[in-house]
């Protein structure tokens, strides 16, 4: 997946975002399953108007939608992030080399990881991305995404809209987001970044504290809940008949830490000491 890496932003007159091309490049926008490719095209126009590019498509309903005439319009100038929008099978593929997602979600979850405004959420994202490649995660039009996808990101964003009338279009989510994360991109390092209120300086707060170690990435994340499940059962702590939410309250409590490589090391290891004292087969990388 080592194509993520390419810088695709297009150079802009604009040099605020010149000047904070790494927080733009570093960001990209997921479209898990996507039903329309008129969606498709528009959330490239709103990604486009907000200085990004990188767009990520994982099984898309339709086929060939980037050539799809109908995305095509709705792209309305936008054409080159459809074009070079990437086309993976799963979520973890579009998450390769990502160490901090947000899902985008319309209803409360009782379970999953901590959940954020919009507002709060870029507050978030912009100190995630200047420790490396970070993602904003949609879901399909009609189901959204499912628990297990929420789960494995790092926290949600929820758009407090009108509960008479709650229902966004996908590109229009993504251009809330969109427009909150340039704003927060191009306010950094001035006055105008400081938190409009305590909720968003709680989340300013949650990750201000600087890591000693690189951050650790989507897939070594998964690797080890797989390695600590498999631990836990081992120890009879873990039932797997009646599981009682444990592994989503332990992703939820580790997604609030901001979990650097060599702390998922050290909970591998763990979980390896266990599986070998209980005499379990450790399927571990």
């Amino acid at each position: 997946m080592q194509s993520f890496l390419v810088d695709h932003t297009h150079h802009s007159s604009d040099p605020a975002v010149a000047d904070l091309r790494g927080g733009f490049t570093s960001t990209r926008f997921v479209l898990v399953e996507p039903s329309h490719p008129g969606n498709v095209g528009a959330a490239a126009r709103a990604l486009k108007t907000m200085g990004f590019s990188r767009l990520v498509l994982v099984s898309p309903r339709g086929p060939h939608v980037q050539s799809d005439p109908e995305a095509i319009a709705m792209a309305s100038g936008a054409d080159d992030v459809l074009a070079s929008a990437h086309i993976v099978p799963t979520l973890a593929d579009a998450l390769s080399g990502v160490h901090w997602s947000i899902a985008l979600t319309a209803r409360q979850r009782e379970y999953g990881p901590p959940q954020w405004t919009p507002r709060a959420a870029a507050s978030l994202a912009r100190d995630e991305a200047l420790h490396g490649e970070i993602a904003l995660v949609f879901g399909n039009e009609r189901t959204g995404l499912s628990n297990e996808d929420v789960e494995r990101c790092s926290a949600l964003a929820h758009i407090p809209a009108n509960p008479a009338y709650s229902s966004l279009n996908l590109a229009q989510a993504v251009q809330v987001l969109a427009y909150e994360l340039r704003m927060i991109y191009l306010t950094s390092g001035g006055e105008a970044n400081a938190p409009a209120n305590p909720a968003h300086q709680a989340a300013a707060s949650a990750v201000s504290a600087e890591p000693s170690g690189p951050r650790a990435a989507s897939d070594e994340i998964e690797s080890m809940f797989s390695h600590l499940e498999s631990a836990l059962v081992a120890l009879e702590f873990l039932d797997p008949a009646n599981p009682k939410k444990l592994m989503s309250r332990l992703r939820r409590l580790f997604a609030r830490s901001g979990l650097e490589r060599e702390e998922v090391n050290i909970v591998r290891g763990i979980a390896k000491h266990i599986l070998l004292k209980t005499g379990r087969k450790d399927d571990g990388a």
